[in-house]
């Protein structure tokens, strides 16, 4: 009797609408799971159009081009005697669902609609899809001309069933599912259901990865020991809980599709069980070095261009997202080292030679990574200097220049014209004409980064441009504290979903891990924009004074007014409770007042926000995570008027309380 089963899990870097690409990646891991001795493989969410294709999938298109891409996976060779489950949209009778189309040589088995969709944070599922509401109930669905000629098939199964094969029952869930409290699994497992597989399309965030590995342990542990592959393990396991079996005597039965296909073979008693594997959690410091790593590379191998360039200012979000350049060059490095030939090929197209081969991460970064430190005659020294060294150790190819040419260039212009020149506030100026001197400082920054993107390797004598990076992190984009088009606009920007500690913890491990000793003095000094005069040839500008209020301070608003849903009363009523041993209730309206004011009046900013790796729950990110108003009345009159009313009884409580006392 069969009772060992292979079954692979596959995640697969496919891409929106790249149907060539994805077929080809979907097709190479059917193969890479057969060759394991799989006989049933998973592939992720929506994996042959690509899941991110967002208003693409009203399109019809799309739907197409899916079925087309399926039509080539059913006559493949590649997907014989094995059970493939592809994700794909597909419109039945008039509606458009997420589906799991389970096949099995050249036949159709099942076309399972997603049931919980995914539609908070980051994700728009009911945008664009309907959840399948009729619980284990399956209906006809009319296969299109492509894939009936393909199959034989006129009709197949569409709906909340599982699969019945010779020798064991396996059902689907998809994503969101899992995060379900309803867990279709668990309903399954009392039916008799022994193999679960979810098709994820789940991103990554900071410290979220636990969450995930403990939701599949929850899944599991209920039936089985992790990873063990062992139908009569499972089977026996189950047998004994007289709870269980109580249960599982009343459940609603679901639909089963036959297939005569077996995931075991008869003759199985030597084959080899899979022992649980034990997970190994990343700290937030090493995912920091890894996620945006990765997810810079992506980007740079897809956009076809030869490298980055990054204005380094010496500070710490800028020398952090150096730090995140030179991990990719190591992770590059290390995968080619390791044999991957997919990766190889990239970095020869990269840098435009076939014969490349890169070893060292510091000649690596010289080759696709260019820093520029663009002084002007308020930096100091001090940070040119810790620019320089950095961008030695890591070995990237480093540029000086000096701005202060194009500020009085642009300054004049505005001079010839109005007949007044403005200044800075230490020498009489007023707020608004510090501000503005500021701002064109700034933006003539990111001017020049561009400029320098696109010119810096013709100078060089090599081919290509180089995609510009952007250093604001998710702290400041919050309180607005950036300068609208300056070197916070870029092209991409892996630091800018990260808070400013994670940011200095990060710095920290790189000091530790990568020998990166020039970052010790980054780390010590205060963050600081540099924009203004200096004082006796030091820095007098920082931006936690700048700014009213501290990185910290921040990080707390930030997870209060987007995880925990509050506005400006809601947060004051929070923090009153939280700050209760450090700051007074009026000192914590204040405080309240002055965050709200300074990010209504900055929100527009986030409209313009350099796209950026997600890493926070917190975001500010207006493109697709952080949907807000960017004009807001900014007065707050009718919220701050319920805060100060709050304060007043509190106030009148504690006098009230003294006068007690005194008595």
């Amino acid at each position: 009797m069969g009772r060992a089963v292979t079954v692979a899990a596959c995640a697969l870097n496919q891409w929106a609408l790249d149907f060539e690409g994805n077929l080809k990646r979907i097709v190479q891991s059917i193969g890479i799971a057969k060759s394991s001795g799989a006989r049933y493989r998973l592939g992720p969410e929506l994996e042959i159009c690509g899941y991110g294709c967002l208003d693409h999938y009203y399109e019809s298109d799309t739907l197409l081009h899916s079925f087309q891409v399926l039509a080539k996976l059913l006559e493949s060779p590649a997907t014989q005697d094995i059970i493939c489950d592809v994700g794909m949209p597909v419109l039945h009778r008039n509606v458009r669902y997420n589906c799991r189309v389970i096949f099995l040589n050249k036949k159709i088995l099942l076309i399972r609609p997603k049931i919980s969709l995914a539609n908070t944070g980051n994700y728009r599922e009911l945008r664009w899809f309907t959840p399948w509401t009729k619980a284990r109930h399956v209906e006809e669905y009319f296969l299109p001309r492509i894939i009936q000629e393909v199959t034989g098939q006129e009709t197949v199964p569409f709906g909340d069933a599982v699969l019945a094969t010779k020798d064991t029952c396996l059902g689907a869930e998809i994503c969101e599912e899992l995060w379900a409290p309803n867990s279709p699994h668990i309903e399954m497992g009392l039916d008799g259901v022994e193999i679960f597989a979810n098709s994820s399309g789940s991103h990554h965030v900071l410290r979220k990865a636990h969450t995930r590995v403990d939701l599949v342990n929850s899944a599991t542990a209920k039936e089985v020991l992790v990873a063990t592959l062992d139908l009569e393990d499972v089977r026996s396991y189950r047998a004994e809980i007289s709870s269980r079996n109580l249960a599982a005597s009343k459940v609603d039965p679901y639909p089963r599709v036959k297939v005569n296909f077996a995931l075991s073979s008869s003759d199985d008693v030597a084959v080899p069980i899979c022992m649980p594997i034990q997970w190994r959690h990343h700290s937030p410091e090493e995912e920091i070095s890894l996620g945006p790593a990765c997810w810079l590379w992506d980007y740079l191998r897809r956009s076809k261009q030869a490298g980055f360039l990054l204005p380094l200012s010496g500070g710490i979000d800028s020398s952090a997202t150096a730090c995140i350049v030179y991990s990719m060059c190591h992770q590059v490095c290390l995968a080619v080292k390791n044999g991957n030939a997919d990766v190889l090929a990239d970095v020869c197209r990269i840098v435009n030679d076939e014969t490349y081969v890169p070893e060292d991460p510091r000649e690596f970064c010289k080759r696709i990574f260019t820093t520029c430190y663009m002084a002007s005659e308020n930096s100091s020294q001090d940070t040119c200097n810790r620019a320089k060294l950095l961008a030695e150790q890591i070995g990237s190819y480093h540029i000086n220049l000096n701005i202060d040419a194009a500020v009085k260039a642009v300054v004049g212009i505005f001079s010839m014209v109005t007949g007044r020149t403005p200044l800075f506030s230490v020498f009489g100026g007023s707020k608004r004409e510090n501000l503005a001197l500021q701002n064109v400082q700034a933006r003539i920054r990111m001017v020049l980064a561009y400029l320098f993107a696109q010119l810096t390797l013709w100078t060089r004598g090599m081919p290509g441009g180089l995609l510009v990076l952007g250093s604001a992190n998710v702290d400041e984009s919050l309180r607005g504290y950036l300068t609208k088009y300056d070197c916070s606009s870029a092209d991409i920007s892996p630091i800018g979903g990260i808070s400013k500690t994670d940011l200095k913890n990060f710095i920290q491990y790189c000091i530790e891990n990568f020998h990166l000793t020039a970052l010790r003095s980054i780390m010590s000094a205060p963050p600081t924009a540099e924009l203004e005069p200096l004082v006796d040839g030091q820095v007098a500008q920082t931006d936690e004074m700048d700014m009213g209020m501290t990185y910290a301070e921040l990080s707390i608003y930030g997870k209060l007014r987007k995880i925990a849903k509050t506005g400006p009363y809601s947060m004051f009523c929070k923090l009153i409770n939280m700050w209760k041993e450090i700051c007074a209730p009026r000192e914590v309206a204040s405080k309240v007042k002055h965050f709200f004011r300074m990010y209504s009046l900055n929100r527009h900013k986030m409209t313009t926000l350099t796209p950026s790796y997600h890493a926070e729950n917190y975001s500010p990110d207006d493109n697709r995570f952080d949907l807000r108003p960017f004009l807001y009345n900014t007065t707050w009159s009718w919220q701050f008027r319920c805060i100060d009313k709050e304060v007043s009884k509190l106030e009148q409580k504690e006098e009230i309380s003294l006068v007690v006392d005194t008595d």
